[in-house]
């Protein structure tokens, strides 16, 4: 009953969300164009800019929690995490023409007993509602896959929640849900063989 009251919801705040032909529209508004935004390496110069955009995306994503992570929190964080010595992890960020950070997604080893089959983790992957739908989250999951395999981690995993739209787009990238011990779905995804998902990723 949990799962479909999950699967309830995920698919009414699916219906929430822009849809494509909205997004396009307002793309164009802008004068943007699909094909002028690129993916780069995140650096420590991004920090203030990154912490907005996580701050945005993580509220449009969570909406109506009362004491979201503010800025503040969220550069603290980025900035403790650029000056780490760890630097097992990577962030990859989506730049319009114009400079500005629309998306991003943050790499790292996974090395946990519980799932011992996967030996990645997509920590996050945020992209602003208006972007969405557009084929820009299609091409920084598939940054993140072709930036696992260059270093040889040919599975992957991500937490989230149950009810996150974004589930869907998840599984049409090749990821199967991961199930507890009951049979219930805690949002948790996983790609057991990521040299099988090359294919979807050729065509964007």
């Amino acid at each position: 009953m949990k799962n479909f009251i999950n699967a309830i919801i995920r698919f009414i705040k699916g219906l929430e969300r822009p849809s494509k032909a909205a997004n396009l529209r307002r793309l164009k508004e802008r004068g943007e164009a699909l094909d002028s935004f690129t993916i780069r390496e995140a650096t420590a110069e991004d920090v203030p800019a990154l912490a907005e955009l996580h701050v945005k995306t993580w509220n449009e994503t969570y909406p109506g929690i009362k004491h979201p992570p503010t800025f503040y929190v969220r550069e603290y964080q980025w900035r403790e995490q650029f000056n780490s010595p760890n630097k097992h992890w990577f962030c990859l960020v989506v730049q319009n023409a114009q400079g500005k950070l629309v998306g991003f997604a943050k790499g790292l080893p996974y090395n946990h007993n519980d799932l011992p089959m996967f030996s990645g983790e997509v920590n996050k992957i945020y992209l602003l509602s208006q972007y969405q739908r557009l084929g820009l989250g299609r091409k920084l999951l598939c940054a993140v896959i072709n930036r696992f395999i260059a270093q040889g981690i040919n599975s992957m995993v991500l937490f989230g929640v149950p009810q996150n739209p974004s589930g869907y787009f998840h599984e049409a990238m090749g990821a199967r849900k991961l199930m507890n011990k009951k049979g219930g779905f805690d949002g948790g995804y996983g790609w057991y063989d990521l040299t099988q998902v090359t294919g979807l990723c050729s065509a964007t």
